[in-house]
């Protein structure tokens, strides 16, 4: 069992910035891959940013060169620099990650529905 829980989400001007955190507790020897996903109400998930267990990232073409995806595996914390905040960036943002398959960077940003757990988002909110 892996618990999952984001901080740093917020209101922010367009063109600002905004880094979130995600601290894993539990079973975290187990983590493979870990990545971000953001949703709108009645929208889809949408894969943000990845990072796998060689520390190879992958973004969605909506955040490269804005957003940087990083782990601290010391602090068993994954965190998410976004910088050039667009109001299509406001989202709730999750976290998740998967231990079964130690999928690549660019697998877990593709497929959410293969990651394990995920924790409950932190909400970004963009004013323009």
């Amino acid at each position: 069992q892996v618990v999952l829980v984001e901080s740093g989400g917020g209101s922010v001007e367009a063109g600002g910035s905004l880094r979130l955190s995600c601290v894993a507790t539990g079973n975290t020897a187990r983590i493979a891959a870990m990545a971000w996903f953001r949703q709108l109400s009645g929208q889809k998930r949408e894969g943000v940013a990845a990072i796998d267990s060689d520390g190879d990232t992958s973004y969605a073409d909506s955040v490269k060169g804005r957003f940087t995806i990083s782990r601290d595996l010391a602090k068993n914390t994954l965190y998410l620099q976004m910088n050039s905040l667009k109001p299509e960036d406001a989202a709730t943002y999750y976290c998740a990650t998967e231990v079964r398959a130690r999928m690549a960077a660019h697998q877990a940003l593709a497929t959410a529905e293969f990651m394990d757990y995920w924790g409950k988002g932190t909400v970004v909110t963009i004013s323009s």
